[in-house]
């Protein structure tokens, strides 16, 4: 008897303002129905009243134990804020589910040793964008805006398994562009 197909992780990466949470809740609306589907709620270390994605909010002291314990199949450390993805995806890819989270660039070769079947999707934007975009949210600082516009020079995953979405547009155009690239994969 065949073996059961493994679902394949998508990290959607890319820097502060490049539009994540918009193409991941656009994503969401015309898949999220679809079981083949599982799209990620991160735990973060910052309150759920601060705005930003829907997440589940964690103290410093509770993340670092969840880390410690293994409570995440991955996390990291950004613009000051502990992020975890549950371990539970594991359980939704051997499943045979497309996993679907918002990831940090720099856990990307993390997870290409810990998952065989990986995906990146990077989304970007020219930097007047990324500026505009991060100051349009009001949550951060002038200076924690120019941090997350430093953060944003880092270099951009690449190599195969690698996607990369310019979404300096039309929100509704990038979007059908990034829900293609999961039904795509699906299918082929």
């Amino acid at each position: 008897m065949a073996e059961a197909a493994r679902g394949t992780l998508f990290l959607v990466v890319g820097p502060s303002g490049a539009g994540k949470d918009s193409l991941l809740d656009a994503a969401r609306r015309d898949l999220g129905s679809d079981l083949r589907y599982h799209f990620v709620q991160r735990e973060i270390t910052r309150p759920a009243e601060a705005g930003g994605e829907d997440h589940i909010p964690v103290s410093a002291t509770d993340f670092s134990r969840r880390c410690i314990a293994g409570h995440y199949a991955l996390f990291w450390q950004a613009n000051g804020l502990g992020y975890g993805i549950p371990s539970g995806i594991v359980a939704q890819l051997d499943a045979g589910r497309d996993v679907i989270c918002n990831a940090s660039r720099a856990i990307v070769d993390i997870a290409r040793e810990r998952f065989t079947r990986l995906q990146v999707i990077v989304v970007t934007a020219p930097m007047p964008v990324l500026a505009q975009r991060i100051a349009a949210r009001g949550r951060e600082s002038v200076e924690e805006i120019e941090a997350r516009l430093q953060r944003a020079k880092i270099a951009l995953p690449q190599g195969s398994g690698v996607t990369v979405i310019v979404n300096d547009g039309e929100l509704e155009d990038a979007a059908r562009t990034f829900v293609s690239v999961l039904a795509a994969h699906r299918i082929s």
